[in-house]
């Protein structure tokens, strides 16, 4: 049977029509991101403008996240996110224009521009980079994105000024780890490096696991009625343990003191658990505070190791918190605050609590009391906007507050539902 072999002539110009409407709408959506590329470098410019007329000491960083503020609170979106894209498409617009302009017309898209931009990061020289776009751009209208990657980079180093060497240690500057959550209690970790450096902890990695399987391989005895269950993970599941119980039990020797300060370290983690959980129920996850759910059986792992538990008290009906407190005597309202916040307080910021500051919303030194109402999580972005930006908070009440922005616009934050169970006849979705 032939593809379309028996389709009528107008089955096949409905299929031309459609294609043609594809290629429009795409060419459409290219035109309209570079459009909101551009809206953000103008934001950005704004930002630096305002603060040069100002002579700001810090060149305009805290001008740059309050504008990345006031979008991103109306657009639902977290600032870092927009403060990011404002850097990004500054750098495009203002370094590769003829690239930005090409998208905007439609004739690449943005998957094209950003293979062409990314290639030609290192060029300094204007005439250089206008020369490298404009071949490249051309190259583009009729390629995929991924040739236009791999002929980009070769044709940037036809017009690089600098060394491969030079080159390399600005790109060592961008080292970094990272996680990112992938639901069904996985997270993905992230690590940038040296190319050298990375392909061989890749292939060590790659060796212990292939030695490991050859150690655990039982060897098959005739006279033995029952034969070790076989160890059935993949070498890419190896890989990923061992990668694992080295960083959570491995000392750094290359970067360790004498007296062994940073293999002394542990890695600790924060866990909500439902007390059916606990019991053995597992139709309710436990959660990593502020971070996403984690099966039960971890979870029930982690408690049975743990040197102290909060307890957290939640109404049966609503779950709303109601306390928290301990076995042993401890610091009550942090921890009541850390189980009610879980996260930074901004709006739409995610940062799990244990990594920002308790902030009294009213200044203690003008009266503001040190109890619930007043205090709340912030991350030390936005704890630093909050005391040196337009931006103001106001408690609410019940855990909600309320953040004005510079241009007046109000946005409630409401403390994440509690990882609990409540017993009513019907299922309430919490508010978000």
């Amino acid at each position: 049977m032939t593809a379309l072999a028996d389709a009528t002539l107008e089955q096949v110009g409905a299929l031309a029509a459609l294609t043609e409407m594809l290629v429009e709408v795409e060419r459409t959506i290219s035109s309209l991101q570079a459009a909101r590329d551009g809206i953000l470098a103008v934001g950005s410019r704004l930002a630096l403008d305002v603060a040069a007329q100002a002579e700001h000491p810090d060149h305009g960083e805290m001008t740059a996240r309050t504008v990345a503020a006031e979008f991103a609170a109306a657009l639902r979106v977290s600032d870092r996110t927009v403060q990011r894209r404002m850097a990004d498409a500054a750098w495009v617009v203002e370094r590769f224009p003829l690239v930005w302009e090409a998208q905007g017309a439609g004739r690449i898209s943005a998957a094209h521009a950003r293979a062409v931009c990314e290639a030609g990061e290192h060029l300094d020289d204007p005439m250089s980079r206008d020369a490298y776009a404009t071949q490249m751009i051309a190259f583009a209208e009729t390629e995929a994105p991924a040739r236009v990657g791999r002929m980009a980079r070769r044709v940037a180093e036809r017009f690089q000024a600098r060394s491969m060497a030079e080159r390399h240690l600005d790109a060592r500057e961008k080292r970094a780890v990272w996680v990112k959550d992938v639901g069904d209690g996985m997270t993905q970790l992230g690590l940038l490096g040296p190319s050298a450096l990375v392909h061989g902890v890749f292939q060590r990695l790659t060796q212990m696991a292939t030695a490991v399987r050859e150690l655990e391989s039982p060897e098959v005895d005739a006279h033995e009625p029952e034969s070790p269950e076989p160890d059935r993970r993949s070498i890419a599941q190896r890989r990923a343990d061992l990668a694992l119980d080295l960083l959570l039990t491995g000392a750094p020797a290359g970067h360790d003191a004498h007296e062994g300060l940073l293999a002394a370290i542990r890695g600790t983690v924060s866990v909500t658990v439902p007390v059916t959980t606990l019991i053995g129920d597992d139709a309710t996850p436990a959660e990593l505070n502020g971070r996403t759910p984690i099966d039960p059986a971890t979870a029930r792992r982690l408690a049975g190791a743990a040197s102290g538990w909060d307890r957290i008290l939640t109404h049966p009906i609503s779950g709303a918190l109601l306390a928290v407190d301990r076995y042993r005597p401890g610091a009550e309202l942090r921890r009541h605050l850390s189980a009610r916040d879980q996260r930074c307080r901004f709006p739409a910021c995610g940062h799990a609590s244990a990594d920002c500051d308790i902030d009294h919303h009213r200044d203690a030194a003008l009266g503001g009391s040190t109890d619930e109402s007043n205090l709340g999580h912030l991350c030390r972005r936005h704890h630093v906007l909050k005391h040196h930006s337009p931006w103001a908070v106001e408690s609410l009440g019940a855990g909600l507050y309320a953040w004005t922005s510079p241009t007046g616009k109000v946005y409630i934050d409401r403390p994440p539902p509690q990882n609990t169970v409540t017993f009513v006849d019907d299922p309430v979705v919490p508010p978000f």
